[in-house]
């Protein structure tokens, strides 16, 4: 019974030993998988540092210029220059200004001897409408 009981404990200390074995290879297998992890982690880090590092450096696009516009002024005697583009602004602020709605089609009819411009909108005018040159 001795060598049963020898055999026993020979048995039991092998099976300890392949279980310390099992749970070191275990925690090995842990460890490198939070490496792993780890790595990938400060990978992803690094390249989106990389990525807003990059969105920062571009410039933002130049705003364009606006186009020149073309300009038609009128000389008339006894009255001062007469820039049309101003007087079609004028009209449709005066329109705006009485009727709180906002000027589509501006037709203007400029009477430099009156020192006026009298204008219709769709079509549409009053004596009202007029803007002083």
């Amino acid at each position: 019974m001795a060598e049963v009981k020898k055999t026993v404990e020979k048995k039991a200390e092998e099976v300890k030993a392949t279980a310390k074995k099992a749970a070191t290879a275990a925690k090995a297998k842990t460890e490198t998988a939070k490496t792993a992890v780890k790595a990938k982690a400060e990978t992803a880090k690094t390249a989106a540092k990389k990525t807003v590092k990059k969105a920062a450096a571009k410039k933002p696009a130049a705003k364009k210029a606006a186009p020149a516009k073309d300009e038609i002024i009128v000389q008339v005697e006894g009255v001062n220059d007469v820039n049309v583009a101003a007087v079609v602004d004028a009209a449709k602020a005066d329109y705006k200004a009485k009727t709180g709605k906002a000027a589509k089609a501006v037709t203007v009819y400029v009477k430099p001897a009156e020192g006026v411009a009298y204008y219709t909108v769709a079509g549409k005018g009053s004596d009202d409408f007029k803007v002083e040159l």
